[in-house]
């Protein structure tokens, strides 16, 4: 087997040490190529440019999940096809890693890395549907390009916090669960949106639902985690249907009280419920509105202001050994 491991050198939670031991793993087991990312969008490219030459049977993404992002986007440049892609491998190296736990496999990287061995040996794999967003035809975010993500998205609160976040980083503060907390709450008392939304959610077929503070767009679930705990916005949410939707319609400090305590003792059974919870499962296409540009994010990366963004649920996208 032909393999490309595609090797995030600031992975949060993994040592050179820890890489060198993992690749020679990997390379005990196919004939390995292993390339470190060297800038933003590196793992995108590499992931196209194994997807085009047709001579690889496998990418191996060694990172957090934005580097797990970048390979996805880099494989489905031409769009979706299973049958033609090369797979895909992840073996967790960032701070959260929520596709890979979600997929069902270690959170530490060697034991990961012994998961996908074994899934190997066993041809163990499975197809997953994923997000694809773009901009609105008909609107100003048009021309925007589309971008696919694995597990969630974000139109508001939350893509905010991961922008705050990511400005922490850039002055060189670590990814920690509880840098996240602190930059939820300074972004909660600074959202001058948070009484009276300004999203709309539109379907085919339906009435749009207006005044959102918050939409979080889930491609599996949970939506996240902390530290160990799983985080389920919407429990329904899967790799083998479309994508889920929840939308706040208030963020007042009783509602911030009450939906965060439902989401951090959320479960597969439950996720956030009440009076300005709106919840949809399993859509194939919708899109977001906002009156004034807001904070778009996928997969925890901050991508910017958007004021309309249209999401589809793309079944049997990829290949995934797990």
């Amino acid at each position: 087997m032909r393999a490309l491991l595609v090797v995030n050198p600031a992975a949060t939670t993994t040592s050179a040490r820890t890489r060198d031991v993992l690749i020679h793993a990997l390379a005990s087991e196919m004939k390995l190529e292993a390339v470190t990312t060297e800038y933003r969008g590196h793992a995108r490219d590499l992931g196209r440019q194994a997807a085009e030459s047709g001579n690889v049977d496998l990418v191996v993404a060694l990172g957090g999940d934005g580097t797990v992002n970048e390979v996805v986007n880099g494989l489905l440049h031409s769009g979706p096809d299973p049958d033609r892609l090369p797979g895909l491998a992840v073996v967790p190296g960032g701070s959260t890693n929520v596709f890979a736990r979600a997929l069902g496999l270690p959170n530490d990287p060697v034991e990961a890395t012994g998961a996908l061995l074994d899934a190997l040996r066993e041809r163990s794999e499975r197809t997953v549907g994923l997000g694809l967003a773009a901009g609105t035809p008909g609107t100003e975010d048009e021309s925007v390009p589309s971008r696919w993500f694995t597990f969630n998205a974000g139109l508001g609160f939350d893509a905010g916090v991961v922008g705050r976040v990511e400005q922490q980083r850039e002055r060189g503060r670590r990814s920690t669960h509880a840098l996240y907390i602190r930059q939820a709450v300074r972004q909660l008392l600074g959202d001058s949106q948070r009484r009276h939304g300004s999203i709309i959610l539109e379907r085919p077929d339906a009435d749009p639902v207006t005044d959102l503070v918050l939409t979080l767009v889930c491609n599996t679930a949970p939506w996240t985690y902390l530290g160990n705990r799983p985080v389920y916005a919407s429990p329904k949410a899967s790799f083998d249907t479309g994508l889920d939707v929840l939308g706040l319609s208030r963020l007042s400090s009783a509602a911030v009280a009450r939906y965060g305590t439902q989401l951090l003792t959320s479960s597969p059974e439950r996720g956030p419920h009440g009076k300005h919870a709106h919840s949809f499962h399993d859509l194939d296409r919708f899109t977001l509105h906002s009156k004034v540009p807001l904070p778009l994010q996928m997969d925890g990366d901050h991508l910017g202001l958007r004021t309309s963004v249209t999401f589809t649920g793309v079944r049997r996208a990829l290949r995934v050994i797990v």
